[in-house]
């Protein structure tokens, strides 16, 4: 055993050498047979790439991160829900499309009930909020109107001095009786610290039940879960009757962080308050989550209501999405209804990363003369993404797309799409490939003149506080910001 040991001490340079050579080749091409399987070729090079230049580091990150799907046991309750989800939806007929809806508009309704197996509704009201502070005080004013139950769903949920009144307002109800369900999701509610806490100490208070949504915990299933596939969705839903949604978290605007503060950062958000049958849909994607968190199902006949006001005009269509479907349900959308347009797209998202796929649906509209504008942010609050959208805009001004930059100190975080003169979708998906693979989202897609032309009053709004990107100015930008912004689009493709 001596000897042993003193000839590993000789010769353990050369030892150590010759194992680190048989891992790496080993790390390569367990690589090249495992990576390729059932990705995207950008996201499989993009992997390739970085394990064949840091085999220890790049391969026990795939197997982290290089999954997208949820754990075991979610995914069976997936099934479930999908099965469920599916036999209802068999029972439930499409609302008929106005008569001057586009035959284009009628596929895309197939395609949403296809994927999410939730039907187009009829007789929905629906109004928009764009001011901060304003939509937070009326959904707590809706909250009060609550007899019998509220729902609440959001990505980052905290209490601080502007969401004071809305956790306000849940206590109030609670104390007289009322049902109230919260859930928030972990990452992104956790991470904002003191506030966070503040929020689960007022809810553990007056009795609430609350969960956090896919909580980190590694092992719990058996085995490693990657821990950024987060629920990126905001749904309130008060007596099954009234619901909102859309792109606003429950945070104050410059989200509590010092750095935030300093720099005069804030968020600009769009939010959608909605009557009519569609809140009964809202308020049974909110059941789904509640089942993975809480593993309680809420019967049908207590989700499902009988709206009160069925007086509005507009069709609705709710479009879940996320790693627990089979489809990227959100990208087949907008894929959708890009290669449908005839005259006009306008889009806004805070974050900008699209597939091949996507980036070539709004090259093509654009070239075939569709007028194609996008809005986001002039600044960035996320280092990788920001600069990683930054390397698309070439391609999008060469084709002719126009670009809006919304000024600083602003962070223009708004979410949403419209089609011509025919179809709006808002909701909390990024156009981005962690909204289309990695983050549970919803969407919704609403037909009616009416709301096109509350959509284009926000779309001018957004505009007069944003200044247009010129080719001109964009080829003059500094070669390092340009060799930067690719880097960081190579490593945005790794998913």
């Amino acid at each position: 055993m001596a000897e042993a040991w003193q000839w590993l001490l000789d010769h353990g340079v050369v030892v150590a050498t010759y194992a680190f050579l048989v891992v790496d080749v080993i790390l390569r091409i367990l690589g090249l047979l495992l990576v390729p399987r059932n990705r995207r070729p950008g996201s499989a090079l993009a992997w390739l790439m970085a394990i064949m230049i840091f085999p220890l580091i790049g391969f026990p990150l795939y197997l982290i991160l290089g999954k997208a799907e949820l754990p075991r046991k979610r995914r069976e309750k997936q099934k479930i829900v999908n099965r469920l989800m599916h036999v209802r939806a068999q029972s439930i007929p499409d609302s008929e499309l106005d008569a001057d809806a586009p035959s284009w508009l009628q596929s895309a309704v197939r395609l949403n009930r296809e994927l999410g197996a939730f039907p187009l509704t009829g007789n929905n009201s629906a109004d928009l909020e764009i001011d901060y502070k304003t939509s937070i005080a009326r959904m707590a004013a809706d909250i009060r109107t609550a007899q019998r139950e509220v729902h609440v769903l959001f990505f980052t949920m905290a209490l601080d001095d502007v969401t004071e009144d809305f956790f306000a307002a849940l206590t109030e109800v609670s104390e007289r009786g009322v049902t109230v369900r919260v859930l928030y999701d972990h990452w992104g509610s956790l991470s904002h610290g003191s506030v966070y806490r503040a929020m689960r100490r007022r809810l553990n208070a007056h009795g609430i039940e609350h969960y956090p949504m896919m909580p980190i915990k590694p092992f719990s299933d058996g085995a490693f879960q990657r821990p950024d596939l987060r629920n990126h969705r905001k749904l309130l839903i008060v007596d099954g009757q009234i619901g909102w949604m859309g792109s606003q978290n429950m945070i104050a605007a410059h989200y509590n962080k010092r750095s935030n503060i300093r720099r005069g950062l804030h968020w600009q958000e769009t939010m959608a308050r909605f009557r009519g049958p569609i809140v009964s849909e809202m308020n049974l994607l909110f059941s789904t989550d509640w089942y993975y968190e809480a593993s309680e199902q809420l019967s049908l006949e207590t989700v499902v209501t009988r709206p009160s006001d069925t007086s509005g005009g507009y069709e609705c269509q709710l479009v879940p999405s996320g790693p627990g479907f089979v489809f990227e349900n959100n990208l087949l959308l907008l894929n959708q209804l890009f290669y449908s347009a005839r005259d006009r797209i306008s889009a806004v998202s805070p974050y900008f990363v699209p597939d091949e796929s996507m980036l070539s649906a709004l090259i093509t509209a654009a070239r075939r003369g569709v007028e194609v504008e996008l809005f986001v942010s002039e600044i960035g609050d996320q280092f990788l993404v920001f600069h990683a959208q930054r390397s698309y805009y070439s391609a999008l001004l060469e084709a002719g797309v126009k670009i809006w930059l919304y000024r600083a100190p602003t962070i223009l975080h708004a979410k949403h799409v419209t089609i011509d003169d025919s179809v709006t979708v808002i909701g909390s998906s990024n156009m981005d490939i962690r909204s289309f693979l990695l983050d549970m989202e919803s969407s919704m897609m609403i037909g009616g003149t009416d709301f096109m032309g509350k959509m284009h009053v926000v779309e001018d709004v957004y505009r007069s506080c944003s200044r247009e990107l010129t080719l001109k100015e964009w080829n003059q930008r500094p070669m390092p910001m340009m060799i930067l912004d690719n880097l960081c689009r190579l490593a945005s493709a790794v998913v």
